[in-house]
């Protein structure tokens, strides 16, 4: 059984408070498949580059054990690129180039070895390409996980709240939740989306953590205070990988399985962010990542007496 990661995987040139790059590998399907690798070790993604993608790359990606069949190569094409400029609070950021390149006309294939597919994270691409990965798989996932963003709701909401319907996790951010319930109570807008088919959602707060509801249930999530935090481009990508890597390693889905999935998510999210693009993310040991989520369990933890 495996773990398949569908997104993009791309160049960026980031530019924030702390400095700024040329051309860095990014892309959705890059973060989340290397974060869920720490967990997991059949990690298979799809997803699609032109010929210009450093090979180098590519058995990057061979020594995480993440599976590249599925990523497409595009001779005589340009890779999807991307670059931005963050302000200084790293809460908001001013796209100067998106360049989609392959991505235009991506049709993501599904090789025969990816059939065994028993959790299937949808990255951030457009919900008719989500739809069409679903569909291309023999037999449904055990657990979809599922992230978006607010220009589909602003251009495709029909399609998007389709695809949404055929998940079981829907992990968007707060500002997006709004959005999509036309609710501002956090609350109210998660029984308005669980109503829309997903089992559960996560509601992405940035520093101020996460929000899981479902089964009746709502767990709060601290984010970790770091003192530093270079670049945030793929945290969110990140987190999802942990997430649905933390429960492909343990195998049963329930709340208090999800509640630990979100700590581990976090606790890789908060390693993306020290360093540009995926540098940090690419060379953590096994006791980096058991020491942060230690982290997180103190941040939180606490006794009434």
């Amino acid at each position: 059984m495996s773990l398949v990661v569908i997104g993009t995987v791309a160049f960026d040139a980031i530019e924030t408070p702390f400095g700024k790059t040329d051309k860095i590998v990014g892309g959705a399907a890059t973060y989340a498949g290397l974060a869920a690798s720490y967990f997991y070790d059949k990690v298979k993604i799809v997803a699609v580059v032109g010929d210009d993608f450093p090979e180098a790359e590519i058995k990057d990606f061979n020594a995480h054990n993440i599976d590249t069949e599925g990523l497409q190569i595009k001779k005589g094409e340009k890779s999807f690129f991307w670059s931005g400029k963050y302000h200084n609070d790293m809460n908001s950021r001013d796209t100067l180039v998106t360049e989609l390149n392959v991505l235009a006309d991506f049709d993501p294939i599904i090789p025969a070895s990816y059939q065994d597919c028993e959790y299937l994270m949808l990255g951030n691409l457009t919900p008719t390409i989500q739809q069409t990965v679903i569909g291309r798989l023999h037999n449904r996932p055990k657990l979809i996980v599922m992230d978006t963003m607010n220009f589909w709701m602003d251009i495709a909401m029909d399609d998007l709240l389709k695809t949404i319907s055929m998940v079981d996790v829907l992990t968007i951010n707060d500002s997006e939740a709004r959005q999509l319930s036309g609710e501002h109570s956090l609350v109210k807008a998660a029984k308005k989306i669980l109503a829309m088919g997903p089992k559960y959602l996560i509601i992405k707060k940035g520093e101020h953590g996460a929000l899981l509801f479902g089964e009746g249930q709502i767990f709060s999530a601290p984010a970790l205070p770091l003192a530093d935090v270079f670049d945030p481009t793929g945290a969110g990508d990140t987190f999802a990988g942990g997430f649905i890597g933390y429960l492909a390693k343990v195998g049963t889905i329930n709340f208090n399985n999800m509640k630990n999935a979100i700590i581990y998510g976090s606790a890789l999210a908060s390693f993306c962010v020290e360093k540009f693009g995926t540098e940090r993310l690419k060379n953590l040991g096994d006791t980096d990542v058991a020491a942060r989520v230690q982290e997180f369990v103190r941040l939180a933890q606490f006794t009434i007496v």
